[in-house]
């Protein structure tokens, strides 16, 4: 396929779209590739969005490339955790306590459209839809075809990129042709989403800026808002085993689970028995895959390299954070920059992949225990008295786009250490814990 273009991207979601976009300010001329029809003229699939909650380091990322005034509109600042709990009572915990530290949710369909009409702007932009990725030709480029009339196209371009997500093709034909080590790590729970609507233009939950969360140990229910004051909810439940996704096979059994795990959610989900019938069981995962390149013809980035699962809230944030400093190394004009990016980033995905997986029983079991509240407390307690040092992990994920996933983990460890320590005595000892922070946390950048 005679392109003209210096780089072909496949995949049009918001990682492949934002790098074109970087890559074309650059003067870069990019062919786009997606398998889905144009966002701009289609209809979403149903049960599929899962709202995305956009953190500093997404925010950073599209500001890079210009997007952020046409995105603001349809963000949903969410300032912490409603927690919904089993008695029936409700508490807030703010994400944070330094000005700024607030994420924002948006929906999946509206970042990947508004993305996409930015891209078809753009004159080094050259956006193809329906054209899907179906491994190597003989020649090792590779190899699309054509939905509409079946045809093949070969790659052409000196160099291309793979951001096709978690299930991407690209990388399960590398995986084929023997060139990459590739595996997919699923959860044992699933997930499946329902929807709470608005109520006469208002939110039908009394606290709309948050990020709603009914917290059940063994399962858990999230809702995000959107811009039109309705809540995408999303169920969190082992596959099999009670309770379970199989244990609710029948619409009744559906709701009387609801009715006793979540009925406030329940009362506002006029929908539910249809939607919890038809909507599509979602599966989880975290994909590892070594190495992300071929020489320098061919990369993976964002989730067809090390899809995570969700419950951090970076996988959007690690994916469009990818195509920033894969955009610098194209950039520099230095030999090697697939090589370099593979090496420079994997330390920090494999970071951000532990700390997803760990925060999942955060949200669903860890939250309710007093002493995790303890410790809570304590930590934003020495992040008062020692900014420079002792940031809590959330915060350095979420809010420090300077502060390298890898970092964060490790310093991590480090504080939950001091906390551990510090609790022993019953009640903090400010002068031990100065003296603990000083002495094993270095200054920050």
């Amino acid at each position: 396929m005679n392109s003209n273009a210096e780089l072909a991207i496949v995949g049009a979601g918001p990682a492949g779209t934002l790098l074109a976009l970087l890559a074309a300010r650059r003067g870069i001329q990019v062919a786009l590739f997606e398998r889905r029809a144009d966002p701009r003229s289609s209809a979403p699939a149903a049960g599929r969005s899962i709202n995305l909650a956009l953190a500093a380091r997404g925010m950073r990322a599209l500001d890079a490339a210009g997007m952020l005034p046409a995105l603001r509109p349809l963000l949903v600042p969410m300032h912490g955790r409603q927690l919904h709990l089993a008695d029936g009572g409700e508490s807030f915990s703010a994400y944070g306590q330094m000005a700024g530290e607030t994420n924002y949710a948006i929906s999946r369909v509206d970042l990947a459209r508004l993305l996409v009409e930015a891209a078809g702007q753009e004159p080094r932009i050259r956006l193809h839809f329906r054209r899907r990725c179906v491994g190597f030709a003989a020649s090792g480029r590779v190899l699309l075809q054509d939905e509409d009339t079946g045809q093949h196209h070969e790659l052409d371009t000196p160099r291309v990129i793979g951001a096709d997500g978690a299930g991407s093709a690209l990388r399960k034909a590398m995986a084929q042709a023997g060139e990459v080590a590739a595996s997919n790590e699923l959860l044992d729970h699933d997930y499946k989403e329902l929807a709470i609507p608005a109520v006469n233009g208002a939110s039908a939950l009394a606290v709309r800026e948050a990020l709603h969360i009914w917290p059940r140990r063994g399962c858990m229910l999230i809702a995000l808002p959107n811009a039109d004051h309705s809540f995408t909810a999303t169920l969190f439940l082992p596959r099999t085993g009670a309770p379970s996704f199989a244990a609710l096979a029948r619409p009744e059994d559906a709701r009387g689970f609801f009715a006793r795990e979540f009925p406030d959610a329940l009362a506002r989900m006029p929908d539910f028995d249809r939607e919890i019938a038809a909507h599509p069981q979602g599966v989880l995962g975290t994909v590892r895959c070594a190495p992300w390149n071929l020489g320098e013809r061919l990369l993976l980035i964002g989730d067809a390299a090390h899809a995570i699962v969700p419950f951090h809230g970076q996988g959007m944030n690690c994916a469009l954070e990818d195509c920033v400093l894969l955009d610098a190394l194209l950039a520099d004009g230095r030999p090697g920059p697939f090589a370099r990016f593979s090496a420079a980033r994997r330390a920090d995905t494999d970071a951000i992949a532990a700390m997803s997986l760990e925060n999942y029983g955060e949200m669903r079991a860890a939250v309710l225990d007093p002493r995790f509240q303890r410790q809570r407390e304590l930590e934003l307690q020495l992040e008062r008295r020692h900014p420079r040092r002792f940031v809590p992990r959330y915060a350095m994920v979420m809010f420090h786009p300077e502060i390298p996933y890898s970092m964060a983990l490790q310093r991590g460890r480090v504080q939950q250490q001091i906390l551990d320590e510090l609790e022993q005595y019953g009640a903090p000892d400010s002068l031990l814990a100065d003296r603990l922070v000083r002495e094993r946390l270095d200054e920050l950048p």
